[in-house]
């Protein structure tokens, strides 16, 4: 039997893709929203295509607002997309 892949719905393009090729952003009980590239944290997750286009369209489109119910500040994306960054450079 083959294994179940984890899809997971990008909050930026509404594209399905399997977890792994996806990025977690997570919203953490103590409130401050980060990256997850580990997948494994506690918290409310919502996922993101590995592609720093996704980011913006999320943030255009309220994605994570709607996947996290709350207002979302502008640094929370500007840290986002600084991480974001870091990832696609290294």
């Amino acid at each position: 039997m083959m294994k179940k892949i984890p899809m997971r719905q990008c909050v930026g393009c509404g594209e399905m893709k399997s977890k792994k090729e996806m990025l977690r952003v997570l919203k953490t009980t103590e409130g401050p929203i980060v990256l997850d590239n580990t997948g494994k944290k506690n918290g409310r997750g919502a996922y993101l295509c590995n592609d720093m286009e996704c980011l913006k369209k999320a943030r255009k489109n309220k994605g994570l607002e709607r996947s996290f119910k709350e207002k979302i500040p502008e640094q929370i994306y500007d840290c986002l997309e600084k991480e974001f960054a870091s990832l696609e450079s290294e």
